[in-house]
């Protein structure tokens, strides 16, 4: 299949990276709205005990991801981008995989120092980390809890554009190979 911006064929990412990649975006997504408007929504609907759970079940599932992305080689990249294109991309994607392994894993410190379980979403409780409440380690777990959470929503949205920005304006197969 050729491309609208040349005569490139289209090099989709395996099935397995294209599930983790939409499982997890997904999650991410629900986990930054969660996080973000929470305490906006909780007269309607409780949404912490889901966000934990949800967060533990990203750093299980990235942790796949990562070992999976050693597997096997990325399509390369289309030749309509530049050197830097590539390089911000190569970052983006580095720092997005960092944040969806400390974000969740700063969540469950600073949970893991709270009086409620940690509960999988009802079906099981998961372990505790030892750490107690006021510690150092919980206080800073959760002030880099919120400011990555908020870096990881702006690269969120920064690779959602280019993508876009990919598809509609340069017209190449950068997003429809993850699809």
């Amino acid at each position: 299949m050729a491309t609208i911006a040349g005569s490139e064929q289209l090099v989709r990412y395996n099935t397995v990276a294209r599930a983790f990649h939409a499982v997890i975006a997904a999650m991410v997504i629900f986990n930054l709205l969660t996080g973000i408007f929470g305490d906006a929504i909780e007269d309607i609907w409780q949404p912490f005990p889901a966000h934990k759970a949800t967060g533990i079940l990203i750093l299980l599932l990235s942790l796949g991801r990562l070992a999976w992305r050693f597997t096997w080689t990325m399509p390369d990249w289309p030749s309509t981008m530049g050197s830097l294109q590539r390089k911000v991309a190569r970052l983006t994607h580095g720092l997005l995989y960092a944040l969806m392994l400390i974000v969740p894993l700063t969540g469950w410190i600073f949970s893991s120092a709270g009086k409620y379980p940690l509960s999988i979403y009802g079906l099981f409780d998961w372990p505790k980390l030892a750490v107690t409440k006021g510690s150092a380690l919980a206080e800073a777990a959760h002030e880099g809890h919120e400011v990555l959470g908020f870096l990881m929503a702006g690269l969120v949205v920064l690779h959602v554009a280019a993508a876009l920005h990919h598809h509609f304006v340069i017209k190449d197969n950068i997003l429809r190979r993850m699809l």
